[in-house]
């Protein structure tokens, strides 16, 4: 479904992105895992749009999309949730979500898509008419992969859902977007939490100075003692 195939990026003289390849099946999880400034987050801005290549290609079901607009991209479905959130304070929970359907036409369809977001989030559904900005870390996180979902994904791309969260919330994040992809939703997630995200993934690449250092099945990288203590942090 989603191929990126060699591609480079950079921030001036700093080469954020070294010539990686990742696939993304459709119906599947896939992980990008490393540490901070290990290039996860620019290689989602490029397949977003955000960030231009410098070389290689960008791929949605076999059309190139690299070099497309951003808006363009996420009119063809790949749509992110972003690091951080970046959810609009001001406004309530209702009208985030609605703003994640602004290319949606149909009343029905934002409504019917609404009544989904809060099968998945319940507390949504609770804080619908509360300012976003007064919702707790966790809430803020399940709103900013709502909004996401409002635009109808084919590739959900979920930027660090963990982050700043207490491991209770983390736990809770992690089997809804288990659940996400149960029901068919495509996603590709980075995150630093490795040995969560490990466990609900398909496949997983592990970024590292902007390369791709080591790759396989989440279940298998999930057992290698040496890719848990030397890459991916902690004990199991």
């Amino acid at each position: 479904m989603l191929k990126i195939k060699n591609i480079h990026a950079a921030y001036g003289n700093i080469k954020a992105v070294k010539g990686i390849d990742i696939d993304v099946p459709s119906g599947k999880i896939v992980a990008l895992l490393g540490s901070n400034g290990a290039g996860k987050t620019t290689t989602l801005k490029a397949i977003s749009g955000l960030m231009p290549l410098e070389k290689g290609a960008i791929e949605l079901d076999e059309v190139p999309i690299h070099s497309m607009a951003p808006e363009k991209i996420a009119g063809l479905g790949i749509v992110q949730s972003p690091e951080g959130r970046q959810i609009f304070t001001s406004l309530t929970v209702e009208e985030n979500l609605k703003v994640g359907a602004f290319t949606e036409k149909s009343r029905e369809a934002v409504d019917m898509r609404m009544k989904s977001i809060f099968g998945y989030f319940p507390r949504l559904e609770e804080r619908r008419k509360q300012i976003a900005g007064t919702l707790s870390g966790g809430e803020q996180q399940m709103l900013a992969i709502g909004r996401a979902l409002m635009a109808n994904p084919k590739v959900l791309l979920l930027d660090e859902p963990s982050l700043g969260l207490a491991p209770l919330i983390v736990k809770d994040i992690f089997q809804i977007v288990k659940r996400l992809n149960d029901e068919g939703v495509t996603i590709l997630i980075v995150e630093q939490n490795a040995l969560q995200t490990l466990k609900i993934a398909d496949y997983a690449y592990v970024m590292e100075t902007g390369k791709i250092i080591l790759e396989g099945a989440g279940k298998d990288l999930l057992q290698d003692e040496k890719v848990i203590e030397a890459y991916l942090g902690g004990n199991r």
